[in-house]
């Protein structure tokens, strides 16, 4: 029989992965990967050209002290009475659709963001509570979501809008009323998950508050799916407002969004006068694309399961 050997070799832990966080492991896949770096490039171009269009747009496309109606309906290149030239071409008004799509990525990016937080907040709520404090208050709660989630989104969209009326802050309502059941359900999810670890276990057997069960201990592990979902319901937040709004349910004609302007020049198509209605629907795909690049890759970096 060989003798044990008198030392045993003990090899150095690594420093580089073995000690990265989980948001330095996220950020690190994520900036390494070329669709999101692209997603982002472009989300940040759509953001930037709406922040800037008081400053980049040719003219006030809602002031009508720069409107000539002699300019109306212009193809794309065609130069401008006053000097100047029109890129997209004008509408109906004698608005250059450039300016009118910076403008109009201002109002769409605006409800999306705002109707998404809104949501967000009432979600997290709701489904914290559902998860956390069970029995009747789950049920409760579940069964109002699973009632809404039943109905497509844009009937109940509809018939928001049809009794409260026009205007961001009504549509932004609505947006919100559609929104927050996905976010409950989602929370409440992540969070039973949560609340049967070992760590909660040790938080409630230390008779720790339970506001700071729920805010330190069970909110922060609840957080990655949901920027996930939020992420993609900004997406869909935009694309049922620019569909209310082109059906004439959504934003006033005083504030028009892309999906104003889309409606704007839907009666121009027959007769040629493509640009527009092509150009803001251009403008609200590539917004809408970029979003939910961004939102798939954050879900492909968030869960390693999902990669390759």
């Amino acid at each position: 029989m060989s003798a044990l050997p008198d030392t045993v070799i003990v090899e150095p832990l690594a420093t580089g992965a073995a000690t990265e966080t989980p948001l330095g492991r996220i950020a690190r896949d994520f900036v390494t990967n070329p669709i999101a770096i692209f997603g982002i490039v472009l989300l940040l171009l759509v953001v930037l050209a709406a922040i800037l269009a008081p400053f980049i747009s040719p003219q006030n496309p809602y002031d009508l002290a720069q409107l000539d109606v002699m300019d109306s309906r212009l193809e794309p290149g065609s130069k401008a009475l006053t000097g100047g030239t029109y890129w997209l071409g004008t509408d109906d008004q004698g608005r250059d659709m450039l300016s009118a799509i910076f403008y109009g990525l201002r109002i769409s990016l605006s409800v999306g963001v705002a109707s998404t937080v809104l949501a967000l907040l009432i979600g997290l709520t709701m489904g914290l509570a559902a998860a956390y404090l069970g029995g009747r208050v789950e049920t409760l709660i579940m069964r109002i979501v699973d009632i809404q989630l039943s109905f497509p989104a844009i009937l109940i969209a509809l018939i928001l809008i049809a009794v409260l009326g026009q205007g961001t802050g009504k549509v932004i309502a609505a947006l919100v009323t559609v929104q927050w059941a996905y976010y409950a359900r989602t929370v409440r999810s992540a969070a039973l998950v949560e609340k049967r670890k070992e760590y909660m276990e040790a938080a409630r057997c230390l008779a720790l508050p339970p506001s700071r069960i729920v805010f330190k201990h069970l909110l922060p592990n609840c957080l990655p799916p949901t920027i996930v979902v939020a992420t993609v319901q900004v997406a869909a937040a935009i694309a049922l407002e620019a569909t209310l709004s082109f059906l004439g349910l959504g934003l006033p004609i005083t504030e028009p969004s892309l999906g104003l302007l889309i409606a704007n020049g839907y009666q121009y198509l027959l007769s040629g006068k493509y640009w527009i209605s092509f150009f803001p629907g251009v403008a609200l795909l590539v917004t809408i694309v970029s979003i939910n690049l961004v939102a798939d890759q954050l879900r492909d970096v968030m869960n390693p399961r999902l990669q390759k």
